[in-house]
């Protein structure tokens, strides 16, 4: 089975790979439960800057004893063969499934994976576990998630969507230390996937938002962040802090640009008792200046908070699939203008490590096989 793989620590190493097929008895890593198999065809696989990041080798390990890492964390699948156990899935579901897998600690457990306090963690296509850029896969039933059917053209989207759920829901279940906590203004930091399907869940829920990035011609991306109901920001005409200054400063900003500078810049724009969310993953060396006695004292008498939120378990996946069908029906249409690049198979993986760069693409995504009807 041709899979699409890069070898850890080598640099644009994305290669073709030809790996078993998984069956149920021998599902490729030792997370399947004895009966409680799903094995899935894959129908298309997201591709963002953690794959990217990966093929340059700033992080990413292969599963141990390989020297190979199959990539691919966001996927879109078809049920084809179940365990005699499952009862969640049956064939001919559409699906998609968790990231994380547990390891030893508490949060494992008890099913919260995606806060373990391991420092050794598994993720499909990142870390110590293959990912889903193959023709099939197979995974326990306990992490397959089941896809409405209405949702079939932008199920691609079920990771993204999980993120900014689980990114959301920890700023609420955190600021609940204030007793009373009703947000009013939220900035998004990007308007990438991530801040376009956050900017959708935040206007879902009521909240006036400002959606900002760098394009100073954005085309597409604010056309979009408009149809949903926000108002788009060029930080090459006016910075985060100046737009607090005319607007007021957030309750919430939800950071998701993969800038660890714009990270930092965020804390000295948030308002009192706000709450800050850093979603971005950043790898490389990078060393920036920061005005840390200005930050401490405003953070400290402002009672703000900054929260890190990395992928989600099984419920922010349904979470987020109820945020994309309340979307759907809330602005038709517009979900789906976000698949923006669609590239089929995996014969040029140079070409798809390409495409990550181009900065137009609000989504790429890889295409496997056609869905079905």
């Amino acid at each position: 089975m041709r899979a699409l793989a890069v070898h850890p620590g080598r640099p644009h190493s994305a290669h073709v790979a030809d790996i078993p097929e998984p069956t149920l008895a021998e599902p490729g890593h030792r997370w399947v439960r004895n009966g409680h198999g799903v094995k899935v065809r894959t129908l298309q696989v997201g591709v963002d800057a953690t794959d990217g990041e990966i093929n340059e080798a700033l992080y990413g390990l292969a599963p141990e004893g390989a020297d190979e890492l199959v990539l691919g964390h966001e996927v879109f699948g078809v049920v084809e063969e179940v365990g005699v156990s499952v009862k969640s899935v049956r064939p001919g579901d559409l699906v998609t499934c968790t990231v994380r897998r547990p390891g030893k600690s508490i949060y494992d457990q008890i099913g919260r994976n995606d806060i373990t306090s391991d420092r050794t963690y598994y993720e499909r296509g990142i870390c110590l576990i293959n990912g889903f850029l193959s023709a099939k896969f197979v995974d326990d039933e306990e992490y397959i998630v089941r896809v409405p059917r209405g949702l079939k053209e932008i199920g691609v989207l079920s990771e993204p969507a999980s993120v900014c759920a689980k990114g959301i829901e920890q700023a609420y279940l955190a600021q609940r230390r204030l007793q009373v906590w009703e947000p009013k203004l939220a900035f998004v930091m990007g308007a990438g996937q991530i801040g376009q399907l956050t900017t959708m869940m935040l206007r879902l829920r009521g909240l006036e938002v400002y959606t900002l990035a760098r394009g100073e011609n954005p085309g597409l991306k604010q056309e979009l962040i408009e149809a949903f109901g926000a108002t788009y920001i060029s930080t090459r005409h006016e910075s985060v802090q100046q737009l607090a200054g005319r607007v007021g400063a957030p309750d919430l900003i939800f950071e998701a640009t993969g800038n660890a500078q714009v990270a930092f810049d965020c804390m000295s724009a948030l308002g009192l008792n706000g709450a800050l969310v850093w979603t971005s993953v950043t790898g490389g060396e990078k060393l920036a200046e920061v005005p840390v006695n200005k930050i401490n004292l405003d953070w400290v008498l402002g009672n703000k908070l900054l929260v890190g939120s990395v992928n989600g378990n099984r419920y922010h996946f349904e979470r987020g699939l109820a945020d994309l069908a309340l979307g759907e029906s809330m602005y038709p249409g517009v979900i789906r203008r976000l698949l923006t690049h669609r590239i089929d198979g995996i014969d040029d993986p140079a070409g798809i490590m390409r495409q990550l760069e181009d900065g137009t693409a609000l989504k790429t995504y890889v295409s496997l096989s056609e869905i079905p009807d």
